[in-house]
C-alpha cells in the first residue's frame, strides 16, 4: 500500500488546515519559512487555499469572517470512510461536533469535532482530494500529537472513535499514549498534567519537518513568530515549538527514524 492510500486509512490523520485572520500575510510567511505555493481550494466555509510543495499538497489555510474571533490553531483531520457515521460515534462517545458534516465542493465531506477534553480535531471523508500528498519531505507535516492533561480517559475516546490499538508509556515523569493502526503508529497522546496550557487546553499538536530545526527556529521569528520551547534532542529528533505571527502553534522537527 502507497504512502498516500495509507493516510486514507480510517484514523489515520490526512491533512491538517489552519483558520487566520489574514490569510495573505500568513501565505507570506509560510512561503518564506517553508517554501509553499498556493492554489485555491473549496470555499464553504470562506476564502481558503491549499498549500504546495513541488504541486503537491500539504496542508490548508482560511481565512475567517471579520467577526469570527476564533483562536488561530492547526487542525489535525482524521480520515473516515463515513463522515456522518463517524460524527455519531463521537457524540456517543461523549465528544461535540461542532461543524458539519458537510460537503466540501466535491473534493470530500468533513465535519469539525472536540474530544471530551475540549481539543479540536477534523474529520475527513475522501473524494476527490485525498489530503496530504508529501511524506517526510522539509516542509510537510510528519507527525500528529495530541497534548492533554492525561491520556487514559481521552485514549479510550480515540480508540472508540476510530478503532486505535493504543501502547501506553507511563514513567514518573511521561504519560505517553501511542495510537496505532494494523499496528502502525499514526499517532500519540501525551499528558502533560498541569503543565498543560491554560491559554490553549487540550490540543492536537502538527509536526512538520524542516532540514535544520535550530535554523527554522531563528527563521520563525525573524518572519514575526515566536519561539515557544527552543530546539532540543528528543528521541524522535530535535524539535521546537514555534508560533507563527498570528499565534498558530506548531513544532518543527528534524526527525531521527521513527521505530515500528
Amino acid at each position: 500500500m502507497t504512502e498516500a492510500a495509507t493516510r486514507r486509512t480510517p484514523g489515520t490523520p490526512c491533512w491538517v488546515s489552519l483558520m487566520v485572520h489574514g490569510l495573505s500575510a500568513t501565505q507570506d510567511f509560510y512561503h518564506a519559512l517553508f517554501g509553499w505555493e498556493f492554489q485555491p481550494g473549496p470555499e464553504h466555509l470562506g476564502p481558503y487555499v491549499r498549500a504546495l510543495l513541488d504541486g503537491r499538497e500539504v496542508a490548508g489555510i482560511g481565512e475567517l469572517a471579520p467577526d469570527r474571533h476564533l483562536s488561530v490553531a492547526w487542525t489535525t483531520y482524521l480520515a473516515t470512510d463515513d463522515a456522518d457515521a463517524s460524527a455519531e460515534r463521537i457524540r456517543s462517545c461523549g465528544g461535540t461536533v461542532g461543524v458539519g458534516p458537510l460537503d466540501a465542493d466535491n473534493a470530500g465531506r468533513m465535519a469539525l469535532a472536540s474530544d471530551p477534553q475540549g481539543a479540536l480535531f477534523g474529520v475527513w471523508q475522501a473524494c476527490g482530494h485525498g489530503g496530504t500528498k508529501v511524506f517526510g519531505e522539509p516542509g510537510s507535516p510528519v507527525w500528529n500529537e495530541l497534548v492533554a492533561r492525561e491520556t487514559s480517559m481521552v485514549g479510550k475516546f480515540y480508540e472508540a472513535v476510530f478503532g486505535y490499538e493504543s501502547e501506553t508509556v507511563v514513567s514518573a515523569d511521561s504519560d505517553h499514549l501511542t495510537l496505532r493502526l494494523d499496528g502502525r503508529p499514526v499517532a500519540a497522546i501525551h499528558g502533560v498534567g498541569r503543565a498543560l496550557p491554560r491559554d490553549r487546553g487540550a490540543h492536537w499538536m502538527t509536526y512538520f519537518e524542516v532540514a535544520d530545526t535550530d535554523a527554522a527556529a531563528r527563521r520563525v521569528v525573524e518572519l514575526g513568530g515566536q519561539v515557544l520551547r527552543a530546539p532540543r534532542d528528543e528521541a524522535t529528533g530535535r524539535q521546537a515549538v514555534v508560533a507563527d505571527p498570528e499565534g498558530a502553534v506548531f513544532s518543527v522537527v528534524r526527525s531521527s527514524p521513527r521505530p515500528d
